[in-house]
């Protein structure tokens, strides 16, 4: 008998996030499509292993992970074209930003990735929008945004762009982030509502 094909997906949210949730029901398809011919195995948290959340990719890379997922921000510094959808305002709708990944512009983004990367995307699902938390004042208009030291995912567009709403910026990962908020030395951070509550 052949050893069975060894999958380990890997992330870095509780099992109950969206995320968690996709690799389980992939995972529990390819079980049934596959039997006993694969072993699928979960890293829900690599963060609770010790790692920051950036280094899904590198555990991928290293063979201690066989699939993973991250948000495009993290490949920004390698792969410019992603920097694109880190456009505030990019999209309408959660629609619209899904037909867009769905269809040509995911197919462009995925070859950019897999030319210079190496890596083979299997597809993209929402991370959700942005929304902006702080522990100083209500944001209801950019210049509510002035001063606050805001952590933003590793992209060059965000900090940008924070940067035109006179927000300090602070480009650090997620693992941090939280350290940061729970000890006070950030004053906001952006990230979808579900990550939010999750975190």
């Amino acid at each position: 008998m052949t050893e069975p094909v060894k999958i380990k997906f890997g992330g870095y949210g509780p099992p109950t996030t969206t995320f968690s949730r996709a690799f389980k029901r992939v995972g529990d398809a390819l079980e049934a499509q596959f039997g006993d011919r694969v072993d699928v195995k979960y890293v829900w948290n690599i963060m609770d292993l010790g790692y920051k959340g950036e280094e899904i990719l590198w555990l991928v890379e290293e063979g201690l992970l066989t699939v993973g997922y991250q948000s495009s921000s993290y490949l920004t510094d390698r792969v410019k074209e992603l920097g694109f959808v880190d456009l505030p305002f990019l999209f309408k709708s959660n629609e619209q930003a899904r037909n867009a990944m769905a269809g040509g512009l995911g197919q462009h983004l995925s070859k950019c990735i897999e030319d210079i990367c190496n890596y083979r995307i299997l597809g993209y699902f929402e991370n959700g929008f942005r929304h902006i938390s702080n522990k100083l004042h209500p944001v209801h208009v950019p210049a509510d945004m002035k001063g606050l030291k805001t952590r933003v995912l590793p992209s060059n567009i965000q900090v940008r762009t924070f940067q035109l709403l006179g927000a300090d910026p602070l480009r650090i990962d997620l693992s941090e982030a939280i350290k940061g908020v729970v000890e006070g030395t950030l004053d906001a951070q952006e990230n979808p509502l579900a990550n939010t509550v999750t975190y």
